[in-house]
This record gives C-alpha cells, structure tokens and sequence, in this order.
C-alpha cells in the first residue's frame, strides 16, 4: 500500500506494483481502511514497522503459492536473499516423503520437500519453502512464524498433530538442532 504524503490517496494491489498476489492486495486493503477510518477519527497514524497503518508484510512475509503439481509455496526470505541482505544464515532441509510419517498416510509414495531459513544470530525464521502434495495448507502456519519473528526455541512448543504432513516442522527443528553448531553460514 502506498500513500501520497498528504494521506487521501491510496494505491493497493496490482496497481502499486509491490506485491502482485491476491492476497496480499486484500492485506494492504486491510491496512489502508485501518489508516483511513483512523485519519476520520482524528487519530494519529502508526506506520512504525508491524504497525497497524503499515504494510510491513508486503516486504518481510509476503507469503507465495504455486498451485501446480507439487505444490510450490514460500514465504520470507530465500537463502541466497538473506545473505545478500547480510545475515548470519542456516539453511534447513528436510525430506517430507522420508522423514514425515504424515506424508506417508497423505499420498503412497509422497515426494516433497522443506526448506527453513534462519538468522543464525537471533534464532528466528526468515523463510520457509514447501514443495509437495497439499503444501499450500502448511503454509499460513510458517507466515506466522516469519512474520512473528518466533524464535526457534519458542517454536519447538508449538505441538505438530501426529500423523500430519505438519510433522514437518519437528522435523526440521529436530534438524536444526542437530546441524546448528555446523552449518551456519555468514
């Protein structure tokens, strides 16, 4: 959503061309009627970083859907993105076919894939990446998480129900745990 300087007009969706998905045009629709019934009621606006008045999604956790077969879906920032932005980087990856006893009960022979991206220095999620059969549900739940900025450590009591494809996410917390003294990458 973007807004002249003195506040009357708003562009939102295709038009600002800030992120083109459906979604996230809804979001910004969102943001500005928040930011437009306020400025009626004489209320000061809060455009700080996650404010109400703010669009903050739009760069830091627009979420993404490839409806194709598989399933592609992302949301955050890819590795390559967050080393370029400068963060201490550790990748997470993890086999949804063989490491997730809920795949296995999804579809016979279920191939798919997850990638987690975290800040190295702080413990929390700067992306995710599925890649599988029905992988568009698992991802509301990693927009959370990006957006949030959970920490890793906050995340491994967020229960996944067994046996669901969501199992994924102890999957790689469980992988993370196991790798991070060794992969992390500056």
């Amino acid at each position: 959503m973007r807004g002249v300087d003195d506040g009357w007009l708003y562009a939102l969706g295709d038009v600002n061309r800030h992120a083109l998905l459906t979604h996230q045009g809804k979001y910004q629709a969102r943001i500005a009627g928040a930011a437009i019934g306020a400025r009626a009621a004489g209320q000061l606006l809060d455009t700080s970083a996650w404010g109400a008045h703010a669009t903050t999604a739009d760069s830091r956790a627009v979420p993404q859907v490839f409806f194709c077969d598989p399933e592609a879906v992302a949301v955050g920032l890819s590795a390559e993105q967050a080393e370029q932005s400068g963060y201490g980087v550790q990748v997470v990856d993890v086999d949804l076919g063989q490491a997730v006893a809920g795949a296995k009960l999804y579809a016979d022979g279920y191939r798919g894939w997850a990638r987690m991206v975290v800040d190295a220095d702080h413990g929390t999620l700067l992306g995710m990446t599925f890649v599988g059969p029905g992988v568009s549900e698992l991802l509301h739940s990693a927009t959370v998480a990006v957006a949030g900025q959970v920490p890793i450590d906050r995340l491994w009591h967020a229960v996944p129900c067994f046996p669901t494809i969501s199992e994924v996410w102890l999957r790689l917390l469980e992988t993370y745990r196991d790798t991070s003294t060794t992969t992390s990458r500056r």
